[in-house]
């Protein structure tokens, strides 16, 4: 499988390190990227993680936006300019470093979560946060979607019908 799914806790030893999942660590191997991109995510307190898919995916944002606008140098500066590449050593594992920790609360324990291209690397308490919201979002999104299947596929002249 070339996707990240799932996700796993795991503790970060008295060194500082952690091992990235094997699962993770293979998606990383078939990606051909022998180290690990790591930028702050924009969105949560998370970090977001992956190999040249994932930088991949950046370059593609980038060229939709022109090249010397506002909008790009944002982009550029939040996806790239505050990304690290991380050495995995031999054993599968990573150092994060002071200013990734900080960022994402994390101190004794992460949690990597597959999404994908990428993966996200969170503080367990923040992503069990993270997650309830997410759910109760998607289940109110399904809601919507349902309503709206329903209003589509209603026969004609029926209350639910488009007009």
């Amino acid at each position: 499988m070339d996707r990240f799914v799932s996700h796993y806790t795991n503790r970060l030893d008295a060194k500082g390190r952690v091992s990235i999942p094997a699962a993770f660590r293979g998606v990383l191997a078939r990606d051909g990227f022998e180290g690990l991109y790591v930028h702050p995510s924009l969105d949560a307190e998370a970090l977001d993680c992956g190999g040249h898919a994932l930088m991949r995916q950046i370059e593609g944002l980038l060229t939709t936006l022109s090249p010397y606008s506002e909008e790009h140098d944002a982009f550029s500066t939040a996806l790239i300019g505050t990304s690290e590449i991380l050495k995995i050593d031999p054993e599968g594992r990573i150092i994060l470093t002071e200013t990734l920790k900080t960022y994402a609360g994390i101190t004794a324990e992460v949690t990597f979560v597959g999404q994908g291209s990428k993966f996200q690397i969170w503080e367990p308490e923040r992503f069990k946060a993270y997650l309830d919201e997410a759910k109760s979002r998607v289940r109110a999104f399904r809601k919507q979607l349902s309503a709206r299947h329903a209003a589509e596929n209603a026969p004609p002249g029926s209350q639910g019908a488009r007009e």
